[in-house]
């Protein structure tokens, strides 16, 4: 049995001519190191949900993606945070709405592993996180004139936006959302997801990467997906977890069930975003339907991938 591992950073459609060359030259390489932190710890055969978490941890620690350091702001000017994570014995932890815990993925696990609850919120999951001993800091530590530029952008034009799309793309420097699954060693799989959300959400907003099922799940006898995309419709559709309904009760293979959601379901509710998934075979399915997703993967095969974004929409 060999190993796969899968991380993303986000799912939009930029303007044409906004991508910095230097910018995706950088994104690039912190989706190669995300990539070689989780791989690190697959290869010395370290259990999934350690991979899928070292390798959130350093997305969320870079500010050209929209989780952690790099979250976007909400209405009000704060930037609010959420992630979950999920192990393919069906065991799950998330937390949102979070504004000083330093890494909210390891807070996300912290309430997997150390608590009897699966969901916390607000103050209740930064009380919980100091209580575990995990790093909280001043809101200002997130703070960043670029990611306030775009929500400024956003409030001209009326609009919440989803990641690297509309005019907050515009600076070429526009992150997504986080994420990352895994099969290790043994067979097991997990999945961890991590975000700031949407530019110009509502304060309190919730999106789909904290909730179990839409942006986020694992399961042994199917697969484990981390999703990236327009929230609300990502939650009514229950993505994450419908992918692996497919695989499990409908035969298709983890590619096939990921195409079918991601190309066809969310494209005829206009909803726009991809996932990686990883089946329990350990193959690995990478699609999107917007102009392009941040990705980077190991194949159980040993074929490495990094794209910091593709300029083309994604076809059936």
């Amino acid at each position: 049995m060999s190993w796969s591992l899968a991380v993303h950073g986000g799912a939009g459609t930029p303007p044409e001519g906004t991508l910095d060359r230097a910018v995706e030259a950088q994104r690039r390489e912190g989706l190669k190191r995300a990539l070689d932190a989780g791989g690190a710890v697959l290869a010395a055969r370290g259990p999934a949900l350690d991979a899928v978490c070292a390798a959130v941890r350093l997305l969320e620690d870079d500010p050209l993606f929209n989780a952690g350091r790099g979250a976007v702001y909400a209405t009000d000017r704060s930037q609010r945070m959420d992630a979950s994570v999920m192990t393919g014995d069906r065991r799950a932890g998330a937390v949102c709405d979070l504004r000083r815990v330093r890494s909210p993925v390891l807070a996300a696990r912290a309430v997997l592993e150390r608590s009897p609850h699966v969901f916390l919120s607000g103050t209740g999951a930064e009380a919980f996180a100091a209580e575990q001993g995990l790093e909280l800091v001043d809101s200002s530590w997130f703070a960043d004139a670029v990611r306030l530029a775009q929500l400024e952008a956003a409030l001209v034009d009326g609009m919440v936006v989803l990641d690297h799309s509309g005019r907050t793309a515009g600076d070429g420097e526009a992150g997504g959302t986080v994420g990352a699954v895994a099969r290790d060693l043994s067979g097991r799989l997990a999945a961890a997801t991590s975000t700031g959300g949407m530019t110009a959400k509502a304060p309190g907003r919730v999106g789909d990467s904290a909730v179990i099922g839409a942006g986020t799940w694992a399961d042994d006898r199917s697969c484990a997906v981390s999703a990236t995309g327009h929230g609300e419709r990502f939650i009514e559709s229950a993505v994450a977890s419908r992918i692996a309904a497919l695989v499990e009760l409908s035969g298709l293979d983890v590619v096939a069930a990921a195409e079918q959601v991601v190309l066809r379901e969310l494209v005829d509710r206009q909803a726009e975003g991809g996932v990686i998934a990883v089946g329990a075979d350990g193959r690995l399915a990478l699609p999107f339907n917007s102009g392009g997703m941040a990705r980077a993967a190991r194949h159980p095969d040993g074929r490495v991938e990094v794209v910091a974004f593709l300029p083309e929409r994604a076809r059936r």
